[in-house]
């Protein structure tokens, strides 16, 4: 049997990105600086960029980073507090260990040649949450986006015919986040900050297929 590949999971949350590289066949680890009882994979509680810099590359085959969005996001007004700016320097860390990588943000982040994956794309999801992926090797989008896709309904509040869910604000299980997003173990809060697993899915599927005929072809 095939070991599974490895996949390390930086700034991990509460593990909706793992859930997807999980289902496409690696075998995952999650990093966060905050506790994540409802990972659901391997975690260790740990600054996510000091953990980069320690780690051997010779142990992963992969690293997926979704470094702290708040700092780009178009609802940064309302929260509190200085948020930190962290793309560049999770890209020079996943540079320095060659390894493949994902680097995952919202809409304005400092992203390089990305490309974007949101619901409409994506059987059975209803919500947009719209994100944007760079990658150091060739990720590809075998489907085109709506140029007018179902619109998002107004922060915290239920969608009416025709809208797709926003899960942003108040709102939580009671107004469909879980099957919205297609995650059934979060919070309120933890989904509010979480990627459909589908999206990693889809990645994860390409980035182990290349993994694997790269080191069938060396």
């Amino acid at each position: 049997m095939t070991e599974p590949l490895r996949m390390l999971d930086a700034f991990s949350g509460a593990g909706g990105c793992a859930a997807g590289y999980a289902r496409a066949g690696f075998r995952v680890l999650g990093v966060d600086h905050r506790p994540q009882p409802r990972y659901p994979y391997e975690f260790v509680q740990a600054d996510a960029l000091d953990f980069l810099a320690r780690i051997d590359p010779a142990d992963w085959d992969a690293i997926h980073a979704s470094p702290p969005c708040q700092v780009y996001s178009r609802t940064r007004s309302l929260g509190r507090g200085d948020h930190p700016d962290l793309v560049a320097a999770t890209r020079e860390l996943l540079l320095a260990t060659g390894l493949p990588y994902v680097i995952e943000n919202v809409p304005g982040a400092p992203l390089r040649d990305f490309v974007v994956l949101e619901g409409q794309m994506f059987e059975g999801l209803r919500t947009q949450r719209k994100r944007w992926f760079e990658t150091n090797w060739p990720l590809t989008v075998p489907f085109l986006r709506s140029p007018r896709p179902a619109p998002n309904a107004k922060m915290g509040r239920r969608p009416k015919p025709g809208q797709w869910i926003h899960v942003v604000g108040n709102g939580g299980p009671s107004m469909g986040w879980p099957d919205a997003m297609g995650i059934d173990w979060m919070t309120r809060d933890e989904l509010s900050q979480a990627i459909p697993p589908a999206y990693t899915e889809l990645i994860g599927s390409q980035l182990a297929d290349w993994i694997r005929r790269g080191r069938a072809s060396a």
